[in-house]
Parts: C-alpha cells; sequence; structure tokens
C-alpha cells in the first residue's frame, strides 16, 4: 500500500508524495463548520469550488461529532467528506479539532465540557479557568489519542489505497490566551521542576523552567506541554496509518507578550521546543492574516521546517503570495481560508465584526474578495501548468520569485548567469494582486517570466560595457511545462514588457550591443 510522505527530493527539498508522485497543494480551508453536513457539502460547498482550479481541500473533522458518546464513534460524516471529494477529484487534508482549537477547547464532545473535574482547565494566576483543557491533564489527552486514534484506523480502511486523505493536522492554533501559562496546582509543581532532559539536551542547558528561559519560560512550558500531547496523539495515530501530520500556529503578533497571542503554539521562536517534544510532526504552519505575509513565509520557510500554509488571506493579494510560496519558498502547501466565499458578490459577504478581527490583530483587507476568484483561479490554472517545469529549476538558481513584501519595498533584484533582472512592483490597491514575479531562465539568453502586477526590466552584468535589449518577445501560455507561443511583441508593445492585475506569462529572448 503506497502511503502519502512527505521526503526530501534529490536536491534536498521536502515535498510531498502522493502514489509517489510530487504533489503540490493549491488548496483552500473552508470554513470550520462546513463539513458537518453532507447535504451542504453537496448543496453549496463542492459548486462553490469548482472553477477554481483547486487540487485539494482542508476542512475539519470535529470530536464533538464523531464521539458524542464516551466510547462510540460515529466516522458517518468523515466518510461522506472522504467521498464526494472524490467525486469531485479533490484530494484532503484533514484538520482534527479536538482538545484545541484557537486556544479554547471548542469541539470537545459534551461530556468532556461538562466533566471539569476528571478534565481539568488551565487557569490563569488568579485562579480563573479558562476556557481550554490543561494539556497538563493526562486523562484528556488520552481521551484524544484514542478518538484520533480511532480516526485514523477508519481513514486506513476506507482510503489507504485511493489516497484521497494526504495530511492531517493535529489540533488548531494551540496555546493559551490571557495568560503566558498555566498556573493550576498540576502546572505549578511542573513549572518548579527542572525541564525535561530530552529538552535540556536540545537547548544545550539544563536547570528550572526560569533558569534556562527566562522571561520565556512560561511560554516555553507551555510550548513543551502541549507539543508533547501533540507528540502522544499524532504517534498514536500514525501508528494505525502513517500519514503526514503537522501544526498550525496563531502567529506572534503584536502587542507581541504571551498570551497575547496564544501562549505555547508553535510560533517560530517556539520550534526548537515543539521539534524537541514532537517529532512526528513534518511541519509547524502559519496561518497568516497579517499585512506582512511575505515576511512570515520567510520566516517560517527555513531547512528544519517546510514551507506549509494551512490558512492565509483570501483578498486579491493571495494570488501573488502564492506565486511566492511555490515560486521561491518550494511551499507545499497554499491555502487561503474561507475559499468558498469567492463564489459570492464581494458585497454579500459575511466578515468578522470589526471589533473582532481588531481584538485577534487581522488586517480587516484580509476578506475583501473584490478581484480574488478570477486572479486566484488563473494564478492556481498557471501553477498547476508550470509544475514540470518547476520540478526541473527549483532549488536551483534557474528559477526565482519575489513578491512586494512590504509599502517601502518597491522592487527586486535578481542575478542570473549572464543578465539580472530587476522587478519593479506596481502601487498597491484595493482589490488588486501585489506586485509579483516568478522568473525561470531555459538559457542564458532566454528567460520565461510570469508576472502579477510589476515591470521587469533585464540589465547586462555589472562592468560591461554592453547594453541588454530585447531579441524576441513572445506572449503565450504554459501548457504542463511547454510553451505554447502567441503574437511575437514588438515595437511599442515590446517597450512595455510589464504584467497586470490578471497573470500572465511572457517568453524573452536577450541579446546585447
Amino acid at each position: 500500500m503506497s502511503i502519502p510522505v512527505v521526503k526530501r527530493d534529490e536536491r534536498g527539498i521536502p515535498t510531498l508524495y502522493v502514489h509517489d508522485q510530487p504533489f503540490f497543494m493549491r488548496s483552500g480551508e473552508i470554513h470550520n463548520s462546513s463539513s458537518s453536513d453532507p447535504a451542504y457539502l453537496e448543496d453549496k460547498l463542492w459548486p462553490a469550488l469548482r472553477g477554481l482550479n483547486m487540487n485539494s481541500v482542508i476542512a475539519a473533522v470535529y470530536w464533538e461529532l464523531i464521539e458524542p458518546t464516551e466510547g462510540s464513534y460515529d466516522f458517518s460524516l468523515v466518510e461522506a467528506m472522504i467521498r464526494s471529494a472524490r467525486r469531485e477529484n479533490l484530494k484532503l487534508c484533514f484538520l482534527w479539532f479536538g482538545l484545541w482549537k484557537n486556544a479554547e477547547s471548542m469541539y470537545v464532545p459534551a461530556w468532556m465540557k461538562k466533566d471539569t473535574e476528571t478534565y481539568f482547565r488551565a487557569e490563569k494566576v488568579t485562579g480563573e479557568k479558562l476556557n481550554t483543557v490543561s494539556p497538563l491533564c493526562a486523562k484528556a489527552v488520552e481521551k484524544d489519542r484514542q478518538a484520533f486514534t480511532a480516526l485514523m484506523r477508519f481513514i486506513r480502511e476506507i482510503d489507504g489505497e485511493e489516497n484521497t486523505v494526504m495530511v492531517m493536522q493535529v489540533e488548531n492554533e494551540i496555546g493559551l490566551l490571557g495568560t503566558d501559562r498555566d498556573y493550576s496546582e498540576t502546572a505549578n509543581a511542573a513549572f518548579s521542576a527542572p525541564i525535561p532532559e530530552v529538552l535540556a539536551k536540545a537547548v544545550g542547558k539544563s536547570g528550572t523552567w526560569s533558569e534556562v528561559f527566562g522571561d520565556d519560560a512560561g511560554e516555553a512550558f507551555m510550548a513543551w506541554h502541549f507539543a508533547s500531547a501533540v507528540e502522544t496523539i499524532a504517534a498514536s495515530g500514525k501508528a494505525e496509518y502513517d500519514l503526514p501530520c503537522y501544526a498550525n500556529a496563531w502567529l506572534r503578533q503584536s502587542p507581541w507578550f504571551p498570551g497575547s497571542y496564544p501562549s505555547g503554539g508553535p510560533v517560530r521562536g517556539m520550534h526548537p521546543v515543539w521539534r524537541a517534544a514532537a517529532p512526528s510532526l513534518f511541519a509547524f504552519g502559519p496561518d497568516i492574516y497579517v499585512p506582512y505575509c511575505a515576511d512570515v513565509m520567510d520566516e517560517y520557510a527555513c531547512a528544519e521546517n517546510p514551507l506549509f500554509i494551512p490558512e492565509i488571506r483570501k483578498d486579491a493579494v493571495a494570488s501573488s503570495y502564492a506565486l511566492y510560496a511555490f515560486g521561491a519558498k518550494n511551499a507545499i502547501c497554499f491555502s487561503p481560508f474561507g475559499i468558498e466565499d469567492l463564489a459570492l458578490d464581494p458585497s454579500q459577504l459575511d466578515k468578522p465584526p470589526m471589533e473582532l478581527m481588531i481584538a485577534l490583530n487581522i488586517d480587516p483587507s484580509a476578506f475583501d474578495i473584490t478581484g480574488s476568484k478570477d486572479c486566484l483561479a488563473a494564478t492556481y490554472d498557471l501553477l498547476k501548468q508550470l509544475e514540470p517545469l518547476m520540478l526541473r529549476c527549483r532549488g536551483t538558481e534557474k528559477q526565482q520569485a519575489c513578491v512586494r513584501h512590504g509599502e517601502c519595498d518597491y522592487s527586486a533584484f535578481l542575478r542570473f548567469s549572464n543578465y539580472d533582472l530587476t522587478v519593479s512592483y506596481g502601487p498597491r490597491a484595493s482589490g488588486k494582486p501585489l506586485g509579483a514575479c516568478l522568473a525561470f531562465e531555459l538559457a542564458p539568453e532566454k528567460f520565461l517570466l510570469v508576472g502579477l502586477n510589476c515591470t521587469p526590466a533585464f540589465h547586462v552584468k555589472p562592468g560591461v560595457n554592453k547594453k541588454a535589449d530585447i531579441l524576441r518577445m513572445e506572449e503565450g501560455r504554459v501548457v504542463n511545462g511547454e510553451w505554447i507561443p502567441g503574437r511575437v511583441l514588438n515595437g511599442d508593445e515590446k517597450m512595455n514588457l510589464r504584467f497586470g492585475d490578471m497573470p500572465g506569462a511572457l517568453m524573452v529572448e536577450l541579446y546585447s550591443y
């Protein structure tokens, strides 16, 4: 039986393989409750996603609906989602809404919610109990482990051959809000003890939490215990069906102190703790609703952490970030949240209340879908057609990409073999994509350019006493990695090498004189 796996390719790039073939997740995460009703899937969801050129969907699986009675499991919703996704020719990544979702215990079964003595909550220093089961509650973690393991067994039984389900997210945006750590009696006793030996080895220092981590002790303490709980759950599930598993992060962001964002989650600064505690996870994925998405991608994409973006803003700039994620950061997954909303008229969109977005530090423009659907559909289709070329070129200097990073970022400079390339970004505007460019050096004088809202220009290398000019420029399209030429552009058109608000492709041959 072939099982989806994340492994490094011949160039050392972490890659998702499904049926032994590389799979780039051009995805979208549906709303939290969208997969709770099979009829809704058929009548509302799937029709909304058709035409977006997605190849996968990220959808929730709910513990409270799987185990409404303790010890008795009902997987009918899971089966309905798998079978209907197959009919739509879409793959799945499941989000396990178990003990923790958005720093609370929203989706635990009713029998657990009511039994606060057995399944105790985390507490603030004041003694106030949070709506979050403590990760130090071993009995709660054990119940989650049992349910997740049963889920993985069920997926293997009905999907082990088809591999409709490729990846599993274990829990969702873990952490504690309103406090840096759990101050319950159990947690206080653990906090005063030395840090675990395996963590001491990983960070190269031993002692109590405060001695080792100083001001970050509370957050590191929670990171260890949340990650250890996730490892217990994920490792048991993977023993039944060894699908790739990851955890996602609510970003560390303004006002920057633990508890203003979920303390203990897999934010970038806590990755060493999470890696030591949860080796069964292949990645820690950022959920990105801030204006500086590219900075977050740069931060989370590193040698030890493949870039997996399970949630990102769904406005028109998403298309630009998709080019950058796959073209520059070798992303495994790119997935705007609430993807089904793109089928709506922008005036019909039910946006989160402004006070909620302010409280959660969410950029309100992240939910403006004006111009987003057509641009994302075209970008996803172009990325699909570019896959064979990307597999040949990624990880080398032959493939480079850039995107506007911020308000004061006006251009990028890319170096190739014989020529250099500047990419000037167009102004940012509501309902429009950001400046972005993906460039392939097919030969020292020949380039395939893909772009949005930008103006590329080629230059000879420094010290070369010549000028660069365009020998031939073609508009056209890419089909399965091959260039299909259209018009040959010269004269006025040659002088206007730029990309607009929809993704386009140009083949450019250069010479110097």
